[in-house]
């Protein structure tokens, strides 16, 4: 019998109210240890308001916010955790390599670890210019570097791929992945589905505060399949065979055309031909990650405070 992971992360009936506007609302959800998980919602969603809950930053109006799990040892809690939110909270007129510097000696951290966390997050090149001067994408890997200084088991993550170009984008996937495998845990925001998916093997989807979905990812397109979309000369008779040949996900259009998932284009044919229905039209509907998270949720505009520093692990 397999052994179930512990939690890392763990909101139970959590809500948060800002005079009248609720910007988390009951909302439940865990992540083991080990796992890469992102929450996942347009602007205005929550994301941001629920990682300062588990944060201890923010007081839930009611439920939980619960952090935990392996490598907590004598540093119990929010302690373990390295963290990275919006605004980044790095001053504009230091150097990296000084913003680093004057964390490590808050963290206790030595200079040799600034060394490494710059290689690290390819820093290094850049480690004497100013902040204020860098692209986004290298102010986000200069506040990573500052939320691993002291080599935290947990990760929260606010937007980290903003501003990244692909190599970043690939290089930070790789190092979080990696960092689940070593039994570290991320939980990480976004915006959009496309670029959460290559990084997270859990999802977590909010929609007005609220958790509309919980899972893998492979589950989550399960539920919302590309498809094939076909004209044909019967298409009740055609969706009927291919019932009887066990695909069932077939739905009828509003213009006649039936969209089937799960079916091959030879398999399609094949049920045709069985069928004795003319195909006169085969057209493959790609179904965009984000056209599953519109469909999920609906944007809010809202924006909520939120304290000024952040990326110092506690």
């Amino acid at each position: 019998m397999t052994q179930a992971r512990p939690l890392a992360f763990a909101a139970a009936g959590l809500s948060k109210t800002f005079d009248t506007v609720t910007a988390v609302d009951d909302a439940s959800f865990v992540v083991p240890a080990g796992k890469v998980a992102a929450l996942v919602g347009p602007r205005g969603a929550g994301k941001t308001t629920v990682l300062l809950m588990l944060l201890g930053q923010l007081t839930p109006t009611s439920g939980t916010a619960r952090v935990g799990g392996p490598g907590s040892g004598a540093r119990q809690g929010r302690q373990s955790v390295g963290a990275v939110l919006s605004p980044r909270g790095l001053h504009p007129a230091r150097t990296v390599r000084g913003q680093l510097r004057v964390f490590a000696a808050a963290a206790g951290a030595s200079g040799a670890r600034v060394d490494e966390l710059l290689t690290l997050t390819r820093l290094d090149a850049v480690a004497d210019e100013r902040i204020g001067g860098l692209p986004v994408g290298a102010q986000t890997r200069s506040a990573l570097a500052i939320a691993l200084l002291g080599n935290p088991p947990l990760l929260i993550l606010d937007d980290p791929v903003e501003g990244l170009d692909p190599g970043e984008s690939a290089w930070l996937t790789e190092y979080l992945n990696a960092h689940a495998h070593r039994g570290g845990t991320v939980l990480l925001t976004s915006r959009t589905l496309s670029a959460a998916l290559p990084i997270a093997d859990e999802l977590i989807v909010l929609d007005a505060g609220k958790v509309t979905y919980q899972g893998s990812p492979a589950r989550l397109r399960r539920s919302h399949p590309d498809r094939l979309l076909v004209k044909a000369s019967s298409p009740i008779a055609l969706a009927t065979t291919l019932a009887a040949q066990g695909f069932t996900d077939a739905v009828m259009r509003p213009d006649g055309r039936l969209a089937v998932a799960e079916a091959s284009l030879a398999q399609l044919e094949s049920a045709a031909a069985a069928a004795r229905v003319q195909l006169t039209e085969i057209t493959p509907e790609h179904i965009h990650p984000d056209q599953v998270l519109a469909a999920l949720t609906r944007p809010t505009p809202t924006s909520y405070p939120a304290p000024a520093m952040y990326g110092m692990p506690r």
